[in-house]
């Protein structure tokens, strides 16, 4: 019989915080932060920026200013299906749900043109906080844990009860189920 090793994976470091960006993913910073200027309201450059680790399928990365930060997402580099990666759904459901109260980030704007940095992206706010990859939370207590999922079933509740066509999604998905 072969022999199980069980290794168990520490998410946090593999998952959590950003790396320098590997030069196949680098972006034009010079076209990106003209960009910026013409369509972030009250954007100060320079620009720096990292690339979040972890397995996101849109290529996401940290975008510092000298007074914020952001976070940018774009769709990957190479040849696309029409309808994969879609980040201008990604931003329209952000865009259309933050005004409710439901707790998006802050959009900034969609870039539709892929001479900027080579393909569709959009840029939020960064939102802090943390990321929770085992959904059974080890290290926190039994309450801990419970406020935790109460607080999930009740955004997730808050997110049904949202009329998709009165916040501008009407035509977004099928209107039933």
């Amino acid at each position: 019989m072969p022999e199980t090793v069980n290794a168990a994976i520490d998410y946090d470091a593999e998952m959590v915080g950003t790396v320098a960006v590997p030069e196949r993913d680098q972006l034009d910073l010079e076209r990106l932060e003209r960009w910026f200027e013409d369509h972030v309201a009250d954007f100060e450059g320079p620009i720096a920026y990292s690339k979040f680790k972890g397995g996101q399928s849109n290529p996401t990365y940290r975008i510092d200013t000298p007074s914020r930060s952001y976070v940018l997402r774009r769709q990957p580099f190479g040849k696309l299906l029409p309808s994969a990666h879609a980040v201008d759904r990604e931003h329209a459901a952000m865009a259309a749900l933050g005004p409710t109260g439901f707790p998006v980030p802050k959009t900034y704007g969609l870039c539709e043109d892929p001479e900027v940095i080579g393909s569709k992206f959009f840029v939020m706010g960064l939102a802090d906080g943390r990321s929770l990859w085992n959904g059974a939370l080890p290290g926190l207590t039994a309450e801990h844990r419970r406020a935790i999922y109460e607080a999930m079933i009740d955004t997730m509740a808050d997110l049904h009860l949202k009329d998709p066509a009165a916040i501008g999604l009407g035509e977004f998905g099928k209107p039933t189920d």
